[in-house]
C-alpha cells in the first residue's frame, strides 16, 4: 500500500527553504514512521500544484493507519503541518502497467 502526501509550502518560506527542510530536516522523522518500507520524496517544478509529492510504501493500509497514529507518526504530521500551508494525504493501490 503506497501512501502519497502532496504538499504546499507556507507563503512566507521560499522554494529553497522548503526544499530544505523537507530533504534535511523532515527526511529523518519520516524514515522512522513504524513499519514503513520504502520512501521517495518527489520535488516538483514551480508549475505544479504541489511543492512536493511524498510516497510512502507500507505493509497494508492499516500499518499506514497505524504509523500515523503511533507518536512518530503524530511528530512527522506535527512537523508537515508546520511547514506547510496545505497537506493532502492519499491512500494508493498501485498498479504497475509498465516496467
Amino acid at each position: 500500500m503506497k501512501v502519497m502526501v502532496g504538499l504546499i509550502r507556507r507563503d512566507d518560506m521560499t522554494r529553497e527553504e522548503f526544499v530544505h527542510w523537507w530533504l534535511e530536516e523532515h527526511t529523518p522523522l519520516a524514515r522512522s514512521l513504524p513499519g514503513v518500507e520504502r520512501i521517495r520524496f518527489n520535488v516538483l517544478d514551480a508549475d505544479a500544484p504541489f511543492d512536493g509529492i511524498a510516497e510512502l510504501w507500507f505493509a497494508s493500509a492499516e500499518a499506514a493507519d497505524a504509523a500515523y497514529a503511533s507518536d512518530i507518526g503524530k511528530a512527522v504530521t506535527a512537523d508537515s503541518l508546520a511547514h506547510v500551508k496545505s497537506r493532502v494525504r492519499m491512500l494508493a493501490d498501485e498498479r504497475e502497467v509498465l516496467g
